[in-house]
């Protein structure tokens, strides 16, 4: 009997022997999988930083407005710079290029936003300095764009040369109503560079070169269709014998395309404008205006952005950069040249 039980204690501590053998060795895949588990939790957190460096580049873009497809236009060819450089752009104006004090509120706002850099078409530079002086001191690099600033803060400026544009248009007039008579004058305002500009372009033109030509009144509609019509009616109403009028910007050569059917003058005053819209190349197709000076509105866009970026990385910038400017009639405005740069 002692020997079977021997036997059976023996076997007995070799089964508890085998059980916990087993069972060592199933918990050691437990302690495995846990370590690699820490060491991948360590790399999880350092990774955070590299998320924040791929963060797009955020440049905002302020313009004078935003009513007319003029700055739609520039938007685009905004947005278009954005996708190809790789950053992230904002695009806003105020209803209104009579509206200064929105459009310094908004510069205000954004530069709260801290942007990496701002695209800015000044409605009034004086109004608009101090937070240019703020956006230098804060090393934010500024790019004007269509109009000027007049301050040495912008490190370039993307626009037509108005002067020269509005001059050609003062040429276009002078031939096309045989270098004499009466012509009048209606622009968007007297406080943006655009405004100045295209204004003296044009006058300045008619003084130097046509001594026959008499500039019977310059009015200011601040971009708005039915001002600018109110002024040119009343314009044209005083002046019977006027020959020309001239419209500096899309919603100043609207009201006067307005004024001129509402008072049945079509055909009898040579009307030039600015920019494009429907309604302007509609009036140039029928003849009822004689053409127009078009800027290159989605290249203004473009090269506004695309400077922001090459200021950001260190690029030195031309004080101007120039984006051009065309005449177009009822003969060119379906070619080639002109067709990509006008807008409805």
């Amino acid at each position: 009997m002692k020997p079977k039980f021997l036997y059976a204690l023996l076997a007995i501590l070799l089964m508890s022997a085998l059980l916990i053998g087993c069972s060592s060795s199933a918990s050691a895949p437990a302690v495995e999988e846990a370590a690699p588990a820490e060491e991948v939790a360590a790399p999880a957190e350092e990774a955070a930083p590299a998320e924040e460096s791929t963060e797009e580049t955020y440049i905002a873009v302020i313009s004078k407005g935003f009513q007319h497809q003029f700055w739609q236009a520039v938007a685009a060819g905004a947005q278009q710079a954005a996708d190809d450089y790789g950053v992230t752009i904002t695009f806003e104006g105020p209803e209104t290029e009579a509206m200064v004090d929105k459009q310094v509120e908004m510069v205000q706002a954004t530069l709260d936003k801290k942007p990496a850099g701002l695209a800015l078409a000044a409605l009034d530079t004086q109004a608009l300095l101090p937070l240019l002086e703020r956006a230098q001191s804060e090393g934010i690099p500024v790019v004007g764009f269509d109009s000027g600033v007049d301050s040495d803060i912008p490190v370039t400026t993307a626009a037509t040369d108005n002067i020269a544009a509005a001059a050609y248009a003062a040429d276009k007039m002078a031939e096309l109503i045989g270098g004499s008579g009466q012509v009048a004058v209606i622009v968007h305002d007297q406080t943006s560079r655009t405004g100045i500009d295209r204004r003296d372009g044009f006058l300045n033109r008619m003084a130097e070169a046509y001594p026959d030509i008499e500039v019977v009144d310059v009015q200011y509609g601040g971009g708005d269709q039915l001002k600018s019509t109110d002024l040119a009616k009343a314009i044209i109403q005083a002046h019977p014998d006027l020959k020309g009028f001239f419209g500096a910007n899309e919603g100043s050569i609207i009201g006067v395309l307005n004024a001129v059917s509402e008072l049945g003058k079509e055909g009898e005053i040579v009307v030039i404008g600015y920019d494009s819209g429907l309604q302007q190349m509609n009036a140039i197709r029928d003849g009822i205006e004689a053409g127009a000076i078009t800027q290159d509105p989605i290249g203004i866009g473009y090269k506004a952005v695309e400077a922001v970026v090459l200021a950001l990385q260190g690029e030195q910038l031309p004080k101007e950069i120039d984006t051009g400017f065309h005449w177009y009639d009822a003969e060119n405005i379906d070619s080639d040249q002109i067709a990509p740069l006008l807008y409805e």
